[in-house]
């Protein structure tokens, strides 16, 4: 009696199936834990515009063309302009509101009269002018002086990314060292670094950075100075708080015997244990540094124009914004979403780094 050893080439085919069903689960699993969304936003909207905002811009973002002003974006049809609403009066010549003009066409009382036969408003006439809508040259619009906006926020994206990442690096790098001194050292040294700490997190931020920002001077070192000198303090006293757990532990303790100076332990006992905190921290205050940068640039003590930091334009935006809203509206849609996007990317780190988060 022959004995089958293989089974049937259905049942191969239903295996491979349901195999490849199992593993397609498994990939979708996978790819549910990474925070897929706010990767594809910042690598979309900060990522590849800073680095390649020189080939994917269309316009210079800094010289306008003033026969394109206030330009509405691609999809927008048409627009009523306010430049060329006048009405006056004939008796005493005084100007009245557009809206005021806007009501007298509608009832009847507004009169066109053109006495000179010039096409040109006179005095008694009243004219409003609708425009064609904006062009697929110019997507997201121009501003006041004919830029465009689509360009500028590209090169926008590289002054925040270039502000958070050198304004993090030396407040982290300053923070981490002076952390670590005064949980390693202790005693008086911990004490005064710590009241300075508590000293400059008294300090709102805002207000600290515009009295540095005048006492310095406006400009993108600047910015950079003065934000690091915000940061370090926060690196300070989460690094304290975990070096402090850390020098207690036994390997401390061994490298003491073996006859490890104090430098080599924080540099190579302490510093790798803490430096999954100091990643998880950096990427959370990117988000607030970009907050801090535009808030300084919207204030006018941050990066100087005619440069397209993202507060600056929404400073600029911010006199047109009933008539003209692309231009205080993209800037700050750019930021919200980078700052979101950072701050769920900073949690998620902090959830796979931390090992008493990662099986919550």
């Amino acid at each position: 009696m022959a004995v089958q050893t293989t089974a049937p080439g259905g049942s191969d085919a239903a295996a491979t199936v349901a195999g490849e069903g199992r593993s397609l689960s498994a990939v979708w699993r996978e790819l549910r834990r990474f925070p897929v969304i706010p990767l594809f936003v910042l690598i979309v909207l900060l990522v590849i515009p800073a680095i390649f905002a020189d080939v994917l811009a269309q316009h210079d973002h800094t010289i306008g063309d003033l026969d394109r002003v206030l330009e509405p974006p691609g999809w927008v049809q048409d627009r009523e302009t306010e430049r060329t609403i006048v009405q006056r009066a004939r008796d005493n010549n005084t100007e009245v509101s557009v809206n005021n003009a806007r009501r007298n066409i509608d009832s009847g009382a507004g009169t066109l009269i053109d006495t000179n036969g010039n096409g040109q408003p006179d005095i008694g006439e009243t004219m409003v002018r609708v425009e064609p809508g904006g062009s697929w040259e110019y997507p997201f619009g121009t501003d006041k002086q004919g830029r465009d906006v689509l360009s500028r926020l590209m090169h926008g994206a590289r002054i925040s990314l270039a502000v958070s990442c050198l304004a993090i690096l030396l407040g982290g790098f300053l923070g981490t060292g002076l952390g670590m001194v005064a949980a390693f050292r202790g005693g008086l040294t911990d004490a005064i670094l710590m009241r300075i700490v508590d000293i400059k997190l008294a300090f709102p931020s805002i207000l600290l950075a515009l009295t540095l920002v005048v006492a310095i001077g406006s400009g993108f070192s600047t910015v950079v100075i003065v934000i690091a000198l915000l940061l370090w303090a926060r690196y300070a006293r989460v690094v304290r708080g975990e070096a402090l757990t850390i020098k207690e532990r036994d390997f401390i303790d061994r490298a003491r015997v073996a006859g490890a100076s104090n430098l080599r332990i924080m540099l190579r006992h302490i510093f790798p244990n803490v430096f999954n905190t100091v990643i998880v921290l950096a990427t959370l205050e990117v988000g607030h540094v970009i907050i801090l940068e535009a808030t300084l640039s919207f204030l006018g003590a941050g990066i100087p124009r005619p440069q397209p930091a993202w507060g600056l334009m929404a400073a600029d935006g911010r006199e047109v914004i009933t008539s003209s809203w692309w231009i205080f509206l993209f800037p700050c849609l750019a930021i919200v979403l980078t700052v979101l996007s950072m701050n769920l990317l900073g949690d998620w780190l902090r959830d796979r780094l931390d090992p008493r988060l990662r099986n919550v």
